[in-house]
């Protein structure tokens, strides 16, 4: 089958199909907004194996409905260019064979506009999908069609840190000017004193309450007897964090994990990716400044520390007489009154291994693949950060890297055992 060009006729298609059809519209418009600041040359850069080409997310976002729906549950789909089946798969080993992750940045073809085209075609397909697929093919579908839309708004986070890894490699520093509506920086603002929060010992819930969309490694739903234990109030920001370095905190392998220790000496970390130390020649002025979306900004001691590995935030934590907090933890403290930046400036390291909960069984099929498998080896982070797609995060969300990763915009809250109050510090009893 031949996918029209011409739109597909949507006025009798049923509203919940249509309201599936406009929110997935609207995200893939999103990336297309994301992408549009940059140049071609800009989105076939693969700065380093773990990251990807711009045209690469905008590619394989499209890959995962063609292969995922239409194909399987479409008799008769014709694909864009078969051959994208090969060049767009990430990991699934149930849909073939794939181009090496490490190489995705030598496809200098298809070009930009092939790969825009490919988009068309596929979003025109689903619309059409929309209107043709009987009661039995869009129960089957519909599932799928979602997943895709919440995977592409994680590509979408994707494009943003993986495009500012590869600024960052340019000796120009050239910043990201983004289209109306996406992130530039945070809001500055006054630093302010952390504050404690005591949580009571207590038997707690956590994991997805089955209200709207959860990715699999989300439940099930569960109990989890958490001692009690006290949390910061707010995010560690750039102020305690450069205390840290002027400390002589990348110097100290006391303060570190073996691992952790071990990266600093290979790789020379000497502050977080992306800050630039007085007298880089990279840097505009004498003072501590950082890049980061909006290119080279003096560094905000309000603004909260990011492009942290798992590694520094644990020595952080050291380095502060506390620890991170367990997913739990902070999970369960989520709603607590006085907690500010849960979700929207940082992900959040935890002190947690990315584990099955309790009971989990992949999804049927090849999106069995989409997390499982993957739970080794890795440490949960919670929250969102300023990159992440307004309405994609929610307090069960899980997402993980491996614990020397540091290009995402990636932070920590501190947590400790209890202790008597200071005049430094103000608990509140929950």
């Amino acid at each position: 089958m031949t996918v029209s060009s011409r739109p597909a006729d949507l006025s009798a298609v049923s509203p919940p199909r249509q309201g599936l059809l406009q929110r997935l519209a609207a995200v893939r418009a999103h990336s297309l907004a994301l992408a549009a600041p940059l140049s071609a040359e800009d989105q076939c850069v693969q700065s380093m194996p773990d990251a990807s080409p711009t045209k690469w997310h905008l590619a394989h976002t499209s890959w995962f409905f063609e292969a995922v729906v239409l194909q399987p549950l479409w008799p008769g789909y014709a694909a864009f260019d078969a051959r994208f089946f090969y060049l767009f798969n990430s990991y699934y080993e149930a849909l073939g064979p794939r181009h090496p992750r490490p190489q995705r940045g030598l496809l200098t073809r298809p070009s930009v506009e092939q790969v825009l085209a490919y988009r068309r075609h596929v979003d025109a397909a689903i619309e059409r999908f929309a209107v043709e697929a009987d009661v039995q093919a869009w129960a089957a579908a519909a599932p799928l069609l979602e997943l895709g839309l919440q995977h592409e708004q994680q590509h979408q986070e994707l494009l943003l840190t993986d495009m500012l890894h590869a600024l960052s490699c340019n000796p120009l520093l050239p910043a990201y000017t983004p289209a109306e509506g996406a992130p530039l920086r945070l809001v500055r603002e006054q630093p302010e004193p952390l504050r404690w929060l005591r949580r009571p010992e207590a038997i707690v819930e956590v994991g997805h309450d089955g209200t709207g969309f959860a990715f699999d490694n989300e439940g099930p739903r569960h109990r989890r007897l958490l001692p009690a234990y006290e949390i910061a109030d707010r995010l560690v920001n750039c102020g305690d964090y450069l205390r840290f370095v002027q400390d002589g905190g990348y110097r100290r392998a006391g303060l570190w994990l073996s691992d952790g220790w071990a990266q600093v000496q290979a790789q020379g970390w000497q502050a977080p990716a992306y800050w630039l130390a007085p007298g880089d020649p990279r840097a505009p002025s004498d003072d501590w400044q950082v890049f980061g979306l909006a290119g080279v900004q003096p560094l905000d001691p309000a603004e909260p520390v990011m492009q942290l590995s798992f590694y520094e935030a644990a020595a952080y934590a050291e380095w502060a007489g506390a620890r991170l907090p367990t997913e739990f933890e902070w999970e369960a403290a989520h709603a607590a009154a006085g907690l500010r930046d849960m979700a929207g400036k940082v992900w959040q390291w935890t002190r947690s291994s990315y584990e099955p909960y309790p009971g989990f069984k992949p999804l049927a099929g090849a999106v069995g693949e989409y997390n499982g498998k993957f739970m080794v080896g890795q440490i949960v982070l919670r929250g969102a950060s300023l990159a992440t797609p307004a309405g994609h995060a929610r307090p069960s969300y899980r997402n993980f890297f491996p614990p020397h990763a540091r290009w995402q915009f990636s932070g920590l809250r501190l947590a400790r055992d209890p202790q008597a109050c200071t005049t430094a510090s103000q608990e509140t009893a929950e």
